[in-house]
């Protein structure tokens, strides 16, 4: 999948309520990898930030991009997101995408 059509065509999404262009994927915290939504089209960077407890893996799409994140438990919970919501949440987080990105 490589853009927003084609995963929320391909999944079971839920808008994220008062959060605009952002929704989250319906069976909430999962096993399924960022990798299993996306493919091969795109890795997804990650990112430790002090916003978030959980490390922060992200995939730009060309119309928006994909949030996921990594549980202790090794499971995810996945945002897909608007151009839009993308920036904002992005922003909200402190996340950069043409800084590098910070890993353990």
């Amino acid at each position: 999948m490589d853009d927003f059509a084609a995963l929320k065509a391909a999944w079971p999404w839920e808008e994220i309520r008062n959060c605009p262009g952002r929704f989250v994927l319906e069976t909430g915290r999962t096993s399924i990898a960022p990798s299993d939504l996306v493919g091969d089209t795109a890795s997804p960077r990650e990112f430790r930030v002090p916003a978030c407890r959980d490390p922060v893996l992200v995939v730009r799409l060309p119309d928006g991009g994909l949030i996921s994140y990594r549980h202790e438990d090794g499971g995810f919970t996945h945002t897909l997101n608007t151009v839009e919501g993308f920036a904002r949440k992005l922003a909200q987080l402190g996340i950069g995408l043409d800084r590098p990105s910070r890993t353990p």
